[in-house]
């Protein structure tokens, strides 16, 4: 039965496409647009630097109720992913050109496809697409109780947003973990003066749980190392996104120990594997291992 296309339709931030898309995702079980990516960038889309209207290009082909695929966007326009479930991917004829028609930005537009999806790669060349040096990667952690063991330096302790939900603290964490601080943007507050209600707007949402918001508290009380877990219990994997320590804090094994206490709670929850989108050394030092890379292919 052949799939009906319609837009993705966004009269409410979390309703019911928003659901739709998660559960196919979910079912999908896609590590290079993991649901835990999703829900990232929905979290995201009020704050500076995102294209919110992106949301309501996302195209969505339906077959009976069900969703059979989906063009998605990662925040930003000029790239997109074409998603699909497995017997359906011939539904990327179509969408590729909806996807270059509405994620194209300045006249740029890449495309994802993940190496060694022969089909899309041919849908793709024979548009007129080629592929770049230019490569996402995912890494890999199976989870097992003897691969999570960490250890913190004395006074420091490990805390989640369940037990202290402090946006100011989190936020604080983030900036200069990400290194504004350094790169000359300005101490946090000056930040969080400006954007603090799209924070706290952030965190009123569904499907989030708390004690997988993960710190490591300094014993002045700052939150100084973070890692985020994204996990739902209808999938066996879970998603890290993001992870962050302030420069003061780097080298003693703080992000290490975020991440692990991250991954061991969502083991707890059912989760067999966690994902992480990259390949950094940090994370192959803690046990997640290469699994797959995606190419972005661009026009000739």
């Amino acid at each position: 039965m052949p799939a009906h296309f319609r837009r993705y339709e966004n009269a409410e931030p979390y309703g019911e496409d928003y659901r739709a898309v998660r559960d196919f995702l979910i079912e999908l079980d896609d590590c290079n647009y993991h649901f835990g990516r999703w829900d990232w960038m929905i979290m995201n889309l009020g704050r500076e630097g995102y294209d919110p209207q992106g949301l309501e290009r996302t195209g969505l082909w339906v077959d009976g109720g069900e969703i059979a695929g989906v063009v998605a966007f990662d925040g930003r326009l000029g790239s997109a992913f074409l998603l699909a479930r497995k017997g359906r991917e011939s539904l990327k004829e179509e969408m590729l050109p909806y996807a270059k028609e509405n994620f194209s930005k300045g006249g740029e537009f890449a495309l994802a496809i993940l190496d060694g999806d022969i089909g899309a790669q041919e849908i793709a060349a024979k548009n007129g697409f080629y592929p770049t040096q230019e490569k996402e990667h995912d890494s890999i952690f199976p989870i097992a109780p003897e691969r999570l063991a960490y250890d913190l330096p004395k006074g420091f302790r490990i805390v989640s947003l369940a037990e202290d939900f402090d946006l100011y603290k989190y936020g604080q964490a983030m900036w200069k973990g990400f290194n504004h601080e350094m790169n000359a943007e300005g101490p946090f507050s000056f930040y969080w003066e400006k954007h603090s209600e799209v924070y706290k707007k952030a965190w009123d949402r569904p499907n989030i749980d708390l004690g997988l918001k993960i710190f490591v508290e300094a014993p002045g009380g700052d939150f100084v190392s973070h890692c985020g877990m994204w996990h739902d219990q209808r999938s066996g994997s879970a998603y890290v996104e993001p992870v962050a320590t302030e420069p003061a804090y780097r080298k003693m094994g703080l992000g290490r120990a975020a991440v692990l206490e991250g991954i061991k709670r969502c083991g707890e929850l059912g989760a067999t594997k966690a994902f992480v989108g990259s390949s950094k050394q940090f994370y192959y030092g803690i046990g997640f291992r290469p699994f797959s890379t995606t190419t972005w292919w661009k026009e000739k």
